[in-house]
């Protein structure tokens, strides 16, 4: 099944969960009757509302566009209140990801027994979004970290050449980057990084839209001369044969 297929039926079941509770009787057990009649009318609710693939492409666009822009949304009353560091820190767990403070362990969103409220004044100094939803409006949320040395950013759908133009803001402090598996970031993101001379260790291996890795590889050491590029393996790998390809290890950021 495809994702539009599944999107399709997630979607009209959800709309229409509301009218098949009708459908079942006092004690809560449906017969085979009333489930015949749920399926005939989910699909008159969905032919009613959607009359073609590309309707419902477009409507399916535009609820993932929301939720997007939703989960990026401006923390700007929590930064008035508690200020920077609970801000960015509240923002990574509710995407999913996990932040560290400042001599503290790793603070995850499922971590039981944490209040991040009582460190108002502690700096964050790491971050791992890898995964995450984050996006151009989102980095708001985080250029605020001036102290923030770790930053994992690896498999962000959304992060783009735009998004890396804004890191800028961090090169006080940034050390360590990944981006490795993003999907959108290209040459020219790569390109703006020059100002991150702090950086001791950055991570760009396996980026599909960047054409030539080689040749990328070797550009962002000479603009980052006291930075260890990982992604070597990644542009090599593309001048090797299939039976000569390195067996598959996980990024050292990846933990």
């Amino acid at each position: 099944m495809t994702i539009v297929s599944q999107q399709f039926l997630h979607l009209g079941a959800r709309e229409w969960h509301g009218r098949a509770r009708g459908t079942h009787s006092m004690s809560g057990l449906a017969t085979p009757d009333s489930n015949r009649e749920k399926k005939r009318t989910l699909l008159q609710f969905l032919s009613d509302h959607f009359h073609d693939v590309q309707t419902l492409r477009e409507y399916l666009l535009q609820k993932q566009i929301s939720k997007v822009s939703m989960e990026n949304r401006s923390y700007r009353k929590i930064q008035e209140r508690y200020g920077p560091y609970i801000t960015g820190a509240q923002f990574i767990l509710k995407q999913g990801g996990a932040v560290k403070f400042q001599g503290r362990d790793w603070i995850r969103p499922n971590d039981r027994g944490h209040s991040i409220a009582e460190l108002q004044k502690v700096p964050v100094e790491a971050v791992d979004a890898s995964g995450c939803a984050i996006n151009y409006q989102g980095l708001s949320n985080l250029l605020p970290l001036k102290e923030l040395q770790f930053l994992s950013l690896q498999r962000c759908p959304n992060l783009d050449d735009w998004c890396l133009s804004r890191l800028y803001l961090l090169a006080g402090s940034l050390q360590e980057l990944s981006l490795a598996g993003c999907p959108r970031i290209s040459e020219r993101g790569l390109a703006c990084l020059h100002h991150l001379q702090n950086l001791r260790r950055l991570d760009i291996s396996d980026l599909p839209a960047v054409s030539h890795p080689g040749l990328t590889q070797i550009l962002v050491e000479e603009m980052l001369p006291h930075c260890e590029v990982l992604g070597v393996d990644w542009a090599k790998s593309l001048k090797l044969g299939p039976d000569d390809q390195p067996p598959d290890t996980s990024s050292p950021l990846s933990s």
